[in-house]
């Protein structure tokens, strides 16, 4: 049986802060409509992939922060994304803001299937930045402030003939998040970022943003034996540059794709799940060399 396909990675450009919905979403189409004529049938969009990268600013009227955030899923302004896909026979990664009934506010992202069906929502776990108004920075990331962590673990799904698992950004940097995948035999890995070129709190870091960015990805896959597929929002966006770099990465940890630019693009690889087996089998054969008795320190209590 061959478990092999062309998967893309949908990179956008940056996103003005009154830019509507509806405009991204065309953008959207075009790269999806794009990703198909090049043979995928999984296509990756970013993180909050529907709006700029609005944590970046300190608000406090309620009203105004639930306008960057979606009550339903597919909404009026998302439904030609999903009848685009529907039509062209595709799934998608998607990531938004998602306001629940309750009132809740998540980082989310959701796996979409080929016939518009949901095959798998995911909550960012690991949120950066601050809580509080810095307004010396020469902008904020203020995620902790806007979204609750989030509650439904780190679902993996069979989907695409395989194991599709989610993160989201920064989620990308924790060894437990690919670790928690892996174990769920994830092999094929989706995630989008948003991340920037400077990091105020560490400037001296700066020029170590892209090379994190990938270290992480390639760290994680191999040492997971599973493919992933990090898409970025790229460019300069209401005055804060963001890396762009989205990659495909293989389970060796070589990178087989890789965008070229800052803007809208689709990069593809095709994604044959059966050479997760290579390293499975070999390096990191979880059932014959882990030893889960001598790592109580990971999940002990600070």
């Amino acid at each position: 049986m061959n478990r092999s396909l062309v998967v893309a990675a949908a990179q956008l450009g940056p996103i003005a802060r009154h830019e509507p919905r509806r405009a991204v979403v065309d953008r959207m189409i075009v790269l999806m409509t794009e990703a198909r004529e090049r043979g995928a049938t999984l296509v990756v969009f970013p993180e909050l992939a529907l709006t700029s990268f609005f944590p970046r600013w300190w608000m406090e009227d309620p009203a105004q922060i639930d306008a960057w955030f979606e009550r339903s899923m597919p909404s009026d302004d998302t439904r030609p994304l999903f009848d685009c896909a529907q039509r062209l026979g595709v799934g998608f990664h998607l990531g938004y803001g998602e306001l629940t009934p309750e009132g809740r506010r998540f980082n989310t992202a959701i796996l979409v299937g080929p016939d518009g069906a949901l095959l798998g929502k995911y909550r960012k776990v690991h949120l950066p930045g601050h809580f509080d108004h810095e307004p010396a920075r020469p902008f904020q990331h203020l995620e902790k402030r806007y979204f609750e962590k989030g509650d439904l673990g780190f679902p993996v799904v069979d989907a695409f003939g395989g194991r599709l698992g989610i993160c989201i950004c920064n989620d990308r940097r924790w060894p437990e998040t690919w670790r928690m995948l892996g174990l769920k035999g994830a092999e094929l890995i989706v995630l989008g970022y948003n991340t920037p070129a400077h990091y105020p709190p560490a400037p001296e870091h700066d020029h170590l943003q892209y090379f994190h960015n990938a270290l992480s990805l390639q760290a994680g896959a191999y040492q997971n034996g599973a493919w992933a597929v990090g898409v970025a929002k790229a460019g300069r966006e209401e005055g804060c540059d963001l890396i762009g770099g989205s990659l495909i990465v293989a389970p060796t940890g070589e990178i087989v794709a890789q965008a070229a630019s800052l803007g809208d693009e689709v990069i593809t690889a095709r994604v044959d799940l059966d050479r997760c087996s290579e390293i499975r089998r070999n390096i990191f054969n979880f059932r014959l060399h882990r030893q889960p008795s001598e790592y109580g320190l990971l999940v002990a209590e600070d």
